[in-house]
């Protein structure tokens, strides 16, 4: 009895050891994070704390990301994924179960050598095997650990992607609602334009002006006019990407609602703490599970470098004949320790690939923590511009309405030409332009800033995710 206790401590301490000297080589990822995302900033709470329903607010909006998340086939493409490598999980962790078999079987034999009597040998058998590998190594502790890892890192990619798909949607709505104020200013315009033809006409058969005002009139209506088939092709376009992104077919309308930047935006962002950053972006925690997951599969190709001990268990019943079949017992056991005693250095080799290819992931890793820091200084640089060159714009549209204003009352007193009423109004609707396109640059900076923080991805449009 104590002999055996003495070996059962021997073994369990060998597998210890031998778990720990499997991945004694991987080194550890090197980060080196800073004191803070942003240079000063000592935030706590962090912009991707808040859903995206609750960011966006615009009840369009949110039911567009709502069928994009139900409907695109990226999306659910990446759910079905994770179900096979969760699936296989389950076989990994059936490993460690024992295996058992059932077989029925009959058959008539036989045998009739030259110079000898026939002989007939029937056989009838009913037997169950039981088998269980023990696992010495860590073999299986190992591989049931690398599928873990894989399927987290599934997990994760979707989490991801949904990520993705409602920067993509957000992004292409502020678009489109963009495009459509844009197209709204060009149809005042062109009103404007036309109006300004039928006077500018009017006063050149009366006599009071000369053709050239008339012609400046009309070459300004007509550049007017010429930007409105381009920007109907945009928006059309613009729908038939968040149509993609639905999953539906092109052509369907798309609602959307006028967005007021000021209701969605703030002057200071919170960004969180570094810790945070990692945490809440799903591509990071992804990369983190894919060296968790290279990691075990260096324990799995060191394992396979030592024995494998299997034992084997079969009973039932074996008889020549049906009659007394029950009464003819059969049993079999039998132990296996199965060694590599020479394999020309495969096994070895298995290792050192296993090894390079746990580098390979670390280092991936520490390349996507990098990307997660500047995609968020970037995000939060662009933010802070783009709401600086918001109130510049509007300042500038302001003064050239006034403009406008001045310069028509001074044409109708005389004092200046037509051509500098022009002037200014191509000035104002410059500035227009310019205002509409920098609310939409605020709302995308906004969407990438939110993005890089990790937000979004927590939703309760797919409850798949929160069974995880």
């Amino acid at each position: 009895m104590k002999n055996i206790q003495t070996i059962i401590i021997a073994l369990t301490c060998s597998i210890l050891l031998g778990a720990c000297s499997a991945v004694r080589q991987c080194k550890p990822p090197e980060l080196n994070l800073p004191e803070s995302i942003i240079s000063g900033a000592t935030d706590t709470l962090t912009l991707a704390d808040i859903e995206w329903w609750r960011l966006y607010g615009d009840s369009a909006l949110c039911d567009i990301i709502s069928r994009t998340l139900e409907n695109n086939r990226n999306i659910q493409a990446a759910a079905a994924h994770i179900e096979q490598l969760r699936e296989l999980y389950n076989i990994r962790k059936a490993e460690f179960l024992p295996t058992l078999n059932v077989n029925a079987g009959a058959d008539y034999e036989t045998n009739d050598y030259a110079g000898e009597s026939s002989v007939r040998d029937p056989e009838f058998d009913l037997k169950a095997s039981l088998s269980w590998e023990l696992d010495l190594w860590g073999n299986l502790r190992w591989a049931k650990k690398k599928g873990e890892a894989e399927w987290l890192a599934s997990v994760e990619d979707e989490r991801a992607m949904r990520m993705t798909l409602i920067a993509e949607v957000a992004s292409a709505y502020f678009r489109l609602v963009a495009l459509d104020n844009e197209l709204s200013i060009v149809r005042r315009t062109l009103e404007t334009r036309r109006e300004g033809v039928a006077k500018a006409k009017l006063r050149f058969e009366g006599g009071l002006t000369s053709e050239l005002v008339y012609q400046q009139a009309q070459v300004e209506y007509a550049t007017t006019a010429a930007l409105i088939p381009d920007l109907e092709k945009r928006v059309r376009i613009t729908e038939n990407a968040i149509c993609l992104l639905m999953g539906s077919y092109p052509g369907e309308r798309i609602r959307r609602n006028d967005v007021d930047v000021t209701s969605l935006t703030q002057d200071s962002i919170p960004v969180g703490l570094p810790s945070q950053l990692l945490q809440r972006r799903p591509d990071v925690r992804a990369a983190e599970q894919q060296l968790m997951a290279s990691m075990s599969g260096v324990g799995v190709a060191y394992a396979d470098r030592f024995p494998r001990l299997t034992f084997n268990l079969q009973g039932g019943w074996e008889n020549d004949a049906l009659k007394g079949f029950f009464s003819s017992p059969f049993s079999y056991v039998a132990g296996q320790l199965a060694a590599p005693v020479f394999s020309f250095g495969r096994k070895k080799a298995r290792y050192r690939a296993a090894l390079a290819a746990y580098d390979e992931s670390r280092l991936k890793y520490e390349q996507k923590v990098l990307e997660a820091f500047k995609e968020t200084d970037d995000a939060v640089t662009a933010y802070r511009n783009v709401r600086e060159t918001t109130a510049l714009k509007i300042s500038s549209r302001n003064a050239a309405h006034k403009y406008v204003e001045l310069a028509e009352l001074q044409y109708r007193s005389g004092s200046i030409n037509y051509i500098e009423v022009l002037d200014a109004q191509r000035r104002y609707f410059d500035a227009q332009i310019g205002v509409s396109n920098a609310v939409r640059d605020e709302n995308l900076a906004l969407v990438q800033l939110y993005k890089a923080l990790g937000g979004g991805w927590q939703s309760s449009a797919n409850p798949h995710i929160k069974s995880y």
